[in-house]
Protein backbone atom coordinates (compact mmCIF):
# COMPACT_ATOMS: atom_id res chain seq x y z
CA UNK A 1 0.00 0.00 0.00
CA UNK A 2 1.15 3.43 -1.10
CA UNK A 3 2.54 5.58 2.45
CA UNK A 4 0.22 8.21 0.89
CA UNK A 5 -2.54 6.42 0.37
CA UNK A 6 -4.83 7.40 3.43
CA UNK A 7 -5.95 5.34 6.39
CA UNK A 8 -2.59 3.90 5.46
CA UNK A 9 -1.40 3.92 8.50
CA UNK A 10 -4.03 3.27 10.67
CA UNK A 11 -3.48 0.09 12.88
CA UNK A 12 -5.50 -2.85 13.40
CA UNK A 13 -7.00 -2.97 17.08
CA UNK A 14 -8.32 -6.47 18.72
CA UNK A 15 -12.27 -7.11 18.73
CA UNK A 16 -12.00 -6.63 22.56
CA UNK A 17 -10.14 -4.38 24.50
CA UNK A 18 -11.60 -4.60 27.90
CA UNK A 19 -14.08 -6.53 30.19
CA UNK A 20 -17.85 -5.78 30.39
CA UNK A 21 -18.63 -6.68 34.10
CA UNK A 22 -21.70 -6.20 36.07
CA UNK A 23 -21.44 -3.59 38.62
CA UNK A 24 -20.59 -4.28 42.16
CA UNK A 25 -22.52 -2.56 44.86
CA UNK A 26 -20.05 -0.78 45.97
CA UNK A 27 -16.80 0.54 45.09
CA UNK A 28 -14.03 3.21 46.89
CA UNK A 29 -14.45 5.62 43.75
CA UNK A 30 -16.98 5.69 41.26
CA UNK A 31 -16.37 8.21 38.28
CA UNK A 32 -20.23 8.94 36.25
CA UNK A 33 -18.72 9.16 32.57
CA UNK A 34 -16.78 6.83 30.77
CA UNK A 35 -15.54 9.44 28.29
CA UNK A 36 -11.76 10.49 27.75
CA UNK A 37 -11.49 12.76 31.06
CA UNK A 38 -13.22 9.52 32.83
CA UNK A 39 -11.71 7.16 31.29
CA UNK A 40 -8.04 9.28 32.25
CA UNK A 41 -9.00 9.80 35.85
CA UNK A 42 -9.46 5.95 35.99
CA UNK A 43 -6.05 5.16 34.36
CA UNK A 44 -4.37 7.47 36.55
CA UNK A 45 -6.12 6.63 40.03
CA UNK A 46 -4.72 3.57 39.26
CA UNK A 47 -1.08 4.51 37.81
CA UNK A 48 -0.37 6.98 39.78
CA UNK A 49 -1.77 6.13 43.28
CA UNK A 50 -2.94 2.21 43.48
CA UNK A 51 -6.52 3.36 43.43
CA UNK A 52 -8.38 0.27 41.33
CA UNK A 53 -12.04 -0.46 42.92
CA UNK A 54 -13.41 2.20 40.95
CA UNK A 55 -15.91 2.02 38.72
CA UNK A 56 -16.60 4.10 35.20
CA UNK A 57 -20.24 4.70 34.70
CA UNK A 58 -21.15 5.88 31.23
CA UNK A 59 -24.93 5.78 30.20
CA UNK A 60 -24.02 4.72 26.75
CA UNK A 61 -21.45 3.50 24.61
CA UNK A 62 -17.77 3.94 25.95
CA UNK A 63 -16.94 7.18 24.52
CA UNK A 64 -19.82 7.66 22.67
CA UNK A 65 -20.67 11.82 24.00
CA UNK A 66 -18.25 13.97 23.28
CA UNK A 67 -14.95 12.08 22.82
CA UNK A 68 -16.48 10.34 19.41
CA UNK A 69 -17.77 13.75 18.48
CA UNK A 70 -14.98 16.21 18.79
CA UNK A 71 -12.54 17.40 16.18
CA UNK A 72 -9.28 16.14 18.16
CA UNK A 73 -7.23 19.34 17.97
CA UNK A 74 -4.06 19.53 20.57
CA UNK A 75 -2.63 22.38 21.39
CA UNK A 76 -1.59 24.45 24.60
CA UNK A 77 -0.81 27.89 23.67
CA UNK A 78 -3.26 29.28 25.85
CA UNK A 79 -2.84 33.15 27.70
CA UNK A 80 -2.37 32.78 31.09
CA UNK A 81 -0.04 31.21 33.30
CA UNK A 82 -3.04 28.87 34.86
CA UNK A 83 -3.97 27.58 31.30
CA UNK A 84 -0.96 27.15 30.05
CA UNK A 85 0.17 25.00 32.63
CA UNK A 86 -3.10 22.60 32.65
CA UNK A 87 -2.69 21.71 28.91
CA UNK A 88 1.11 22.11 28.68
CA UNK A 89 1.41 19.94 31.30
CA UNK A 90 -1.51 17.54 28.74
CA UNK A 91 0.82 18.01 25.98
CA UNK A 92 3.81 16.51 27.95
CA UNK A 93 1.69 13.35 28.40
CA UNK A 94 0.80 13.45 24.68
CA UNK A 95 3.94 12.76 23.82
CA UNK A 96 4.22 10.06 25.58
CA UNK A 97 1.00 8.63 25.96
CA UNK A 98 1.12 5.84 23.32
CA UNK A 99 3.69 4.46 25.13
CA UNK A 100 2.19 4.75 28.04
CA UNK A 101 -0.86 3.36 27.24
CA UNK A 102 1.29 0.92 24.91
CA UNK A 103 -1.37 1.47 22.21
CA UNK A 104 -1.09 3.87 19.29
CA UNK A 105 -3.17 6.76 19.52
CA UNK A 106 -1.86 8.05 16.17
CA UNK A 107 -0.52 11.74 18.19
CA UNK A 108 0.54 13.64 14.79
CA UNK A 109 2.55 16.96 16.18
CA UNK A 110 1.96 18.84 12.98
CA UNK A 111 1.61 22.10 14.29
CA UNK A 112 -1.62 24.90 14.79
CA UNK A 113 -1.78 28.13 13.31
CA UNK A 114 -3.86 30.94 14.47
CA UNK A 115 -4.32 33.27 12.32
CA UNK A 116 -4.58 37.28 12.79
CA UNK A 117 -6.77 39.43 10.39
CA UNK A 118 -6.18 42.69 12.00
CA UNK A 119 -3.75 44.88 13.89
CA UNK A 120 -5.55 43.95 16.89
CA UNK A 121 -5.44 40.40 16.15
CA UNK A 122 -1.95 41.29 15.61
CA UNK A 123 -0.74 42.43 18.95
CA UNK A 124 -3.10 39.72 20.99
CA UNK A 125 -1.49 37.85 18.90
CA UNK A 126 2.17 38.69 19.94
CA UNK A 127 1.17 39.42 23.33
CA UNK A 128 0.20 35.24 23.48
CA UNK A 129 3.71 33.99 21.84
CA UNK A 130 5.44 35.88 24.33
CA UNK A 131 3.41 34.62 27.77
CA UNK A 132 3.55 31.69 25.92
CA UNK A 133 7.34 31.65 25.94
CA UNK A 134 7.29 32.63 29.36
CA UNK A 135 5.63 29.81 30.79
CA UNK A 136 8.18 27.36 28.62
CA UNK A 137 5.27 26.64 25.78
CA UNK A 138 6.96 26.89 22.47
CA UNK A 139 5.13 29.29 20.37
CA UNK A 140 6.42 31.85 17.31
CA UNK A 141 4.87 34.59 15.66
CA UNK A 142 4.75 33.90 11.71
CA UNK A 143 4.17 36.98 8.81
CA UNK A 144 1.49 36.39 6.14
CA UNK A 145 4.85 34.68 4.02
CA UNK A 146 5.75 32.50 6.63
CA UNK A 147 1.87 31.45 7.43
CA UNK A 148 2.07 30.34 3.62
CA UNK A 149 5.55 28.57 4.07
CA UNK A 150 4.03 26.04 6.52
CA UNK A 151 0.55 26.01 5.24
CA UNK A 152 0.75 26.34 1.17
CA UNK A 153 -2.93 26.27 0.48
CA UNK A 154 -4.23 29.12 2.87
CA UNK A 155 -5.33 32.11 1.07
CA UNK A 156 -2.65 34.48 1.81
CA UNK A 157 -3.91 37.41 -1.02
CA UNK A 158 -4.38 41.26 0.41
CA UNK A 159 -7.83 41.35 -1.98
CA UNK A 160 -9.92 38.94 0.35
CA UNK A 161 -12.50 40.43 3.37
CA UNK A 162 -10.38 39.81 6.09
CA UNK A 163 -6.83 39.23 4.61
CA UNK A 164 -4.28 36.97 6.38
CA UNK A 165 -1.43 39.76 8.22
CA UNK A 166 -0.16 36.41 9.86
CA UNK A 167 -0.07 33.91 12.79
CA UNK A 168 0.96 32.18 15.76
CA UNK A 169 2.57 29.20 15.33
CA UNK A 170 2.74 25.76 17.64
CA UNK A 171 5.08 23.52 16.13
CA UNK A 172 4.24 20.63 18.94
CA UNK A 173 0.45 20.75 18.70
CA UNK A 174 -1.77 18.53 16.69
CA UNK A 175 -4.08 16.03 16.34
CA UNK A 176 -4.86 12.23 17.55
CA UNK A 177 -7.33 9.37 16.78
CA UNK A 178 -9.89 9.82 19.46
CA UNK A 179 -11.20 6.55 19.60
CA UNK A 180 -8.19 5.34 19.34
CA UNK A 181 -7.55 7.52 22.83
CA UNK A 182 -10.35 6.05 24.52
CA UNK A 183 -9.59 2.56 24.02
CA UNK A 184 -6.21 2.66 25.11
CA UNK A 185 -7.15 4.29 28.45
CA UNK A 186 -10.20 1.83 28.73
CA UNK A 187 -7.40 -1.27 28.13
CA UNK A 188 -5.24 0.39 30.59
CA UNK A 189 -8.17 0.53 33.27
CA UNK A 190 -9.50 -2.31 32.55
CA UNK A 191 -6.23 -4.32 33.07
CA UNK A 192 -5.68 -2.75 36.29
CA UNK A 193 -9.07 -4.11 37.52
CA UNK A 194 -11.06 -1.58 36.65
CA UNK A 195 -14.72 -2.01 35.62
CA UNK A 196 -15.91 -0.39 33.14
CA UNK A 197 -19.89 -0.20 32.97
CA UNK A 198 -21.56 0.87 29.89
CA UNK A 199 -25.11 1.44 29.28
CA UNK A 200 -25.56 2.52 33.09
CA UNK A 201 -27.00 6.05 33.63
CA UNK A 202 -26.75 7.51 37.57
CA UNK A 203 -30.79 8.79 38.17
CA UNK A 204 -29.71 10.21 41.55
CA UNK A 205 -26.67 10.83 44.02
CA UNK A 206 -27.29 9.62 48.05
CA UNK A 207 -26.08 12.11 49.84
CA UNK A 208 -26.12 11.61 53.88
CA UNK A 209 -25.33 14.64 55.86
CA UNK A 210 -23.38 16.17 53.81
CA UNK A 211 -21.17 13.67 52.36
CA UNK A 212 -22.10 11.52 49.11
CA UNK A 213 -22.45 7.85 50.19
CA UNK A 214 -23.32 6.48 46.22
CA UNK A 215 -25.70 6.43 43.03
CA UNK A 216 -28.71 5.76 41.76
CA UNK A 217 -28.49 4.15 38.78
CA UNK A 218 -30.64 1.70 36.01
CA UNK A 219 -28.93 -1.10 36.73
CA UNK A 220 -29.27 -0.46 40.78
CA UNK A 221 -28.21 1.42 44.08
CA UNK A 222 -24.24 1.55 43.76
CA UNK A 223 -22.09 2.55 47.07
CA UNK A 224 -19.25 4.31 46.92
CA UNK A 225 -16.45 6.14 48.99
CA UNK A 226 -16.19 8.83 46.37
CA UNK A 227 -17.91 9.86 43.61
CA UNK A 228 -16.49 12.35 40.94
CA UNK A 229 -18.44 13.95 38.34
CA UNK A 230 -17.02 13.76 34.65
CA UNK A 231 -19.99 13.95 32.32
CA UNK A 232 -19.23 17.35 30.36
CA UNK A 233 -22.66 19.24 28.88
CA UNK A 234 -24.32 16.99 31.59
CA UNK A 235 -22.61 17.60 34.65
CA UNK A 236 -24.67 20.29 36.25
CA UNK A 237 -27.67 18.19 35.81
CA UNK A 238 -25.80 15.74 37.78
CA UNK A 239 -24.77 18.25 40.83
CA UNK A 240 -27.85 19.41 40.82
CA UNK A 241 -28.79 15.95 41.99
CA UNK A 242 -26.92 17.10 45.18
CA UNK A 243 -28.18 20.14 45.64
CA UNK A 244 -25.23 22.05 43.29
CA UNK A 245 -26.36 24.51 40.86
CA UNK A 246 -23.38 25.02 38.61
CA UNK A 247 -22.04 28.54 36.63
CA UNK A 248 -22.74 26.54 33.89
CA UNK A 249 -24.18 26.67 30.16
CA UNK A 250 -24.66 23.35 27.79
CA UNK A 251 -24.67 24.23 24.47
CA UNK A 252 -24.42 22.16 21.19
CA UNK A 253 -20.85 22.31 19.31
CA UNK A 254 -20.99 21.35 15.42
CA UNK A 255 -18.32 19.57 13.16
CA UNK A 256 -18.35 18.37 9.86
CA UNK A 257 -15.72 15.94 7.72
CA UNK A 258 -15.58 16.04 4.33
CA UNK A 259 -15.30 13.34 1.36
CA UNK A 260 -11.37 11.57 1.81
CA UNK A 261 -9.11 13.54 0.03
CA UNK A 262 -5.56 12.87 -0.58
CA UNK A 263 -3.39 14.63 1.66
CA UNK A 264 -3.41 18.47 0.98
CA UNK A 265 -3.33 19.98 4.75
CA UNK A 266 -0.57 19.45 6.73
CA UNK A 267 -1.30 21.24 9.83
CA UNK A 268 -3.98 22.40 11.71
CA UNK A 269 -5.51 26.13 11.10
CA UNK A 270 -7.56 28.17 13.13
CA UNK A 271 -9.72 31.75 12.75
CA UNK A 272 -11.64 33.72 14.65
CA UNK A 273 -12.41 36.64 12.21
CA UNK A 274 -13.42 33.97 9.96
CA UNK A 275 -14.04 31.71 12.19
CA UNK A 276 -14.02 28.02 11.60
CA UNK A 277 -11.01 25.68 12.03
CA UNK A 278 -9.48 23.35 9.63
CA UNK A 279 -7.47 19.91 9.75
CA UNK A 280 -6.95 16.77 8.07
CA UNK A 281 -7.42 13.71 9.51
CA UNK A 282 -5.32 10.53 9.49
CA UNK A 283 -7.69 8.57 6.93
CA UNK A 284 -8.04 11.70 4.40
CA UNK A 285 -11.26 13.89 5.89
CA UNK A 286 -11.13 17.33 6.26
CA UNK A 287 -12.17 18.38 9.40
CA UNK A 288 -14.14 21.56 10.53
CA UNK A 289 -15.89 23.29 12.95
CA UNK A 290 -15.99 26.60 14.30
CA UNK A 291 -18.29 28.04 17.29
CA UNK A 292 -20.95 27.03 19.60
CA UNK A 293 -24.81 27.01 18.98
CA UNK A 294 -25.83 30.22 20.56
CA UNK A 295 -29.39 28.71 21.95
CA UNK A 296 -29.01 26.63 25.14
CA UNK A 297 -29.35 22.82 24.70
CA UNK A 298 -28.91 18.89 25.60
CA UNK A 299 -29.40 18.11 21.70
CA UNK A 300 -26.10 16.44 19.99
CA UNK A 301 -27.16 18.23 16.95
CA UNK A 302 -27.42 21.77 15.82
CA UNK A 303 -28.97 24.15 13.15
CA UNK A 304 -28.02 24.14 9.40
CA UNK A 305 -27.24 27.74 9.29
CA UNK A 306 -23.87 27.08 11.64
CA UNK A 307 -22.68 24.76 9.19
CA UNK A 308 -23.25 26.93 6.23
CA UNK A 309 -21.55 29.77 8.09
CA UNK A 310 -18.34 27.58 8.84
CA UNK A 311 -18.21 26.24 4.98
CA UNK A 312 -18.39 30.17 3.64
CA UNK A 313 -15.41 30.53 6.26
CA UNK A 314 -13.46 27.25 5.25
CA UNK A 315 -13.98 28.58 1.43
CA UNK A 316 -12.25 32.26 2.26
CA UNK A 317 -9.57 30.70 3.67
CA UNK A 318 -9.24 27.80 1.45
CA UNK A 319 -10.60 28.37 -2.02
CA UNK A 320 -8.96 24.91 -2.99
CA UNK A 321 -11.76 23.02 -0.97
CA UNK A 322 -14.29 24.24 -3.51
CA UNK A 323 -15.06 21.56 -4.81
CA UNK A 324 -14.97 19.22 -2.08
CA UNK A 325 -18.29 17.34 -0.54
CA UNK A 326 -19.40 17.26 2.94
CA UNK A 327 -19.22 13.91 4.21
CA UNK A 328 -20.77 13.99 7.57
CA UNK A 329 -21.87 16.46 10.06
CA UNK A 330 -22.29 15.99 14.13
CA UNK A 331 -22.54 18.04 17.27
CA UNK A 332 -21.51 17.25 20.39
CA UNK A 333 -22.93 19.01 23.92
CA UNK A 334 -20.34 21.52 25.29
CA UNK A 335 -20.47 23.03 28.44
CA UNK A 336 -19.37 26.74 29.19
CA UNK A 337 -18.19 28.34 32.38
CA UNK A 338 -18.31 32.62 32.63
CA UNK A 339 -14.82 32.48 32.14
CA UNK A 340 -14.18 29.71 29.70
CA UNK A 341 -12.07 28.14 31.51
CA UNK A 342 -12.86 24.56 34.00
CA UNK A 343 -14.38 23.63 37.01
CA UNK A 344 -11.54 20.65 38.61
CA UNK A 345 -11.74 20.22 41.80
CA UNK A 346 -14.01 19.87 45.26
CA UNK A 347 -17.51 20.60 45.86
CA UNK A 348 -19.66 21.68 48.88
CA UNK A 349 -20.77 18.17 49.14
CA UNK A 350 -18.06 15.89 50.99
CA UNK A 351 -16.12 13.26 48.61
CA UNK A 352 -18.23 14.60 45.44
CA UNK A 353 -16.08 15.78 43.04
CA UNK A 354 -16.37 18.05 39.65
CA UNK A 355 -14.29 17.94 36.32
CA UNK A 356 -16.35 20.30 33.91
CA UNK A 357 -16.95 23.59 32.42
CA UNK A 358 -14.53 22.72 29.63
CA UNK A 359 -15.96 24.35 26.69
CA UNK A 360 -14.49 23.37 23.64
CA UNK A 361 -11.02 22.62 25.21
CA UNK A 362 -11.68 19.54 26.82
CA UNK A 363 -9.84 16.91 23.77
CA UNK A 364 -6.80 18.55 24.35
CA UNK A 365 -6.95 18.08 28.03
CA UNK A 366 -7.48 14.68 28.34
CA UNK A 367 -4.48 13.30 30.55
CA UNK A 368 -3.58 16.44 31.62
CA UNK A 369 -6.77 16.41 33.56
CA UNK A 370 -6.89 12.74 34.24
CA UNK A 371 -3.52 13.39 35.74
CA UNK A 372 -4.87 15.87 37.87
CA UNK A 373 -8.44 15.03 38.91
CA UNK A 374 -7.30 11.44 39.83
CA UNK A 375 -4.72 12.97 42.25
CA UNK A 376 -7.66 15.32 43.54
CA UNK A 377 -9.35 12.34 43.76
CA UNK A 378 -6.98 10.53 45.93
CA UNK A 379 -5.97 12.99 48.39
CA UNK A 380 -9.55 15.07 48.50
CA UNK A 381 -7.13 18.06 47.88
CA UNK A 382 -6.41 19.86 44.50
CA UNK A 383 -3.15 19.15 42.46
CA UNK A 384 -0.84 22.53 42.14
CA UNK A 385 -2.22 22.45 38.67
CA UNK A 386 -6.07 22.48 38.93
CA UNK A 387 -6.29 24.66 42.09
CA UNK A 388 -6.50 28.18 40.13
CA UNK A 389 -10.01 26.10 38.54
CA UNK A 390 -12.08 26.05 41.58
CA UNK A 391 -15.85 26.48 42.00
CA UNK A 392 -15.07 29.14 44.35
CA UNK A 393 -13.59 31.19 42.11
CA UNK A 394 -16.67 32.20 40.74
CA UNK A 395 -17.23 34.06 44.50
CA UNK A 396 -14.00 35.21 44.91
CA UNK A 397 -13.53 36.81 41.69
CA UNK A 398 -10.37 34.84 40.52
CA UNK A 399 -11.28 34.41 37.22
CA UNK A 400 -9.44 32.68 34.77
CA UNK A 401 -10.72 34.91 31.73
CA UNK A 402 -9.67 32.38 28.42
CA UNK A 403 -12.15 33.67 26.19
CA UNK A 404 -9.84 34.74 23.32
CA UNK A 405 -7.50 31.75 23.72
CA UNK A 406 -10.47 29.68 23.54
CA UNK A 407 -13.07 32.14 20.91
CA UNK A 408 -12.84 29.90 17.84
CA UNK A 409 -13.96 26.72 19.46
CA UNK A 410 -10.88 24.27 19.20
Amino acid sequence: MSPRTPGAELPEHPDWLWRNPEPKRSYDVVIVGGGGHGLATAHYLARNHGITNVAVLEKGWLAGGNMARNTTIIRSNYLWDESAGIYEHALKLWEGLAEELDYPILFSQRGVLNLAHSLQDVRDSVRRVEANRLNGVDAEWLDADGVKEVCPIVNTSPDVRYPVLGATYQPRAGIAKHDHVAWGLARSADAAGIDIIQNCEVTGLDVVGNRVVGVRTNLGPIAAGKVALCSAGHTSVLAAMAGIELPLQSHPLQALVSELLEPVHPTVVMSNAVHVYVSQAHKGELVMGAGIDAYNSYTQRGAFHIIEEQMSAALELFPVFARAHVLRTWGGIVDVSPDASPIVGLTPVDDLYLNCGWGTGGFKATPGVGWVYAHTIAHDSPHPLNAPFSLDRFTTGALVDEHGAAAVAH
